[in-house]
């Protein structure tokens, strides 16, 4: 068998080649665009298949420098600290702290079902999160931050059933979103708002300055980062003298939040638009690194109780969106279309539940306040608590 070990340089080499495939083949076939499949995660599968044949062929095998991945992992989640403004919590009024609250309850029964269904096919309780909250509501990125540590603390194959939970989620969470929302809106004979209904508006929020990236914004950007990551390596070890364990990025996004909330708190402006810029590249090569490792053999096994966990993680979304999200959020037309957005939220990401609502507001009317809700607490607050509580269990089933 032929064996290679790729060093940093060349692991990033192939996984900047992987994100360029992915890129020209999501352009060229609409099903991955309609889906928002990410493109790392187009091209990092199409390179785990073809490790997938050289493993069952017996005939190649590589391994790759994870130095770099672990690094850009961390980046990531440290940009995602630097949006935990409380100010634009309280700044979005009780819908968005009501909706938070909603999607919090939905991150805790997709862990219990997970974890659960995962005890009854005899399996380790791990890879029940693995199937849970980890890859529906937080997506291919908390997947590949969660799977390593899942399988470090013995949940074998994690990562692949992760990322695999996660793909199968955006496309599931777009398919059931549309007919939840429509009988919502026969059922309860909703309509929407005329244009004298006083509604929510993006100028609700006080904006962040739209800063153009430049040298200097950037630098600053990356001596925030690398400061709230250099802080942030100090909490796990400190966490770990009480028992605790935490995924390595947690410190990190933790002191981020903090600079973030005390730069508001002084009417101080931190260079938002590059951290953001910084955050999005990591998050791309750090998916393409993370799913061009993927060992697909290792799903295998695991095949019947995984498509058996999906669905039924699926039939909960769908039931909690008709039962809970509606009813909570006010029954209402706002509340409708809330409910199809989450089903893209809860399954897969944000952009699946813009997509998602964008489609059936299209067809029977706007709902601006549901537009503003939606983005505000998947874009700022739920990765945040997600990972809070995702370490909760692992702590407590590891």
């Amino acid at each position: 068998m032929f064996q290679y070990t790729f060093n940093m340089a060349q692991t990033l080499a192939i996984a900047i080649i992987l994100l360029l495939i992915g890129r020209y083949i999501k352009a060229k076939i609409s099903f991955f665009e309609k889906f928002f499949i990410p493109a790392p995660v187009i091209g990092g599968v199409i390179f785990a298949i073809f490790t997938l044949i050289g493993h069952s062929t017996n005939s190649f095998t590589f391994a790759f420098d994870g130095n770099l991945k672990d690094l850009l992992m961390i980046a990531f989640f440290t940009t995602i600290g630097f949006l935990a403004s409380l100010k634009m919590l309280k700044k979005g009024g009780i819908q968005v702290f009501i909706f938070l609250a909603v999607a919090v309850l939905l991150v805790i029964i997709q862990n219990l079902a997970g974890v659960g269904m995962a005890k009854m096919f005899g399996l380790n309780p791990l890879l029940g999160l693995a199937a849970g909250s980890v890859p529906l509501t937080g997506g291919h990125g908390t997947s590949g931050a969660f799977g390593p540590v899942l399988e470090a603390a013995g949940a074998h194959g994690a990562l692949s059933v992760a990322i695999a939970s996660a793909t199968f989620g955006l496309v599931a969470g777009c398919m059931i979103g549309g007919p939840i929302a429509k009988r919502l809106m026969i059922k309860h004979q909703l309509k929407s708002y005329d244009e004298e209904t006083p509604l929510y508006t993006d100028e609700t929020l006080e904006k962040d300055t739209v800063q153009n990236a430049s040298e200097a914004t950037i630098f600053k950007a990356i001596v925030f980062i690398a400061i709230s990551m250099g802080i942030g390596s100090f909490v796990g070890p400190f966490a770990k003298t009480f028992g605790v364990t935490l995924p390595p990025y947690i410190g990190p996004m933790l002191i981020a939040a903090i600079f973030r909330n005390i730069f508001d708190s002084s009417k101080k402006e931190l260079p938002l638009h590059s951290i953001n810029i910084i955050g999005n590249i990591s998050l791309q090569l750090f998916l393409a690194m993370a799913l061009m490792t993927m060992r697909l053999w290792e799903l295998a096994a695991l095949a019947l109780p995984l498509v058996v966990m999906l669905v039924v993680q699926t039939i909960i979304m769908a039931l909690y969106a008709h039962f809970v999200t509606f009813n909570i959020m006010g029954r209402d037309y706002d509340a409708a279309v809330l409910a199809t957005g989450h089903c893209g939220f809860g399954m897969g990401a944000t952009p699946n539940a813009m997509a998602n609502m964008e489609t059936f507001t299209t067809a029977n009317g706007p709902s601006p306040n549901a537009f503003f809700v939606i983005p505000l607490v998947g874009s700022l607050f739920i990765d945040f608590v997600n990972a809070a509580i995702i370490t909760l269990f692992i702590n407590i089933f590891g």
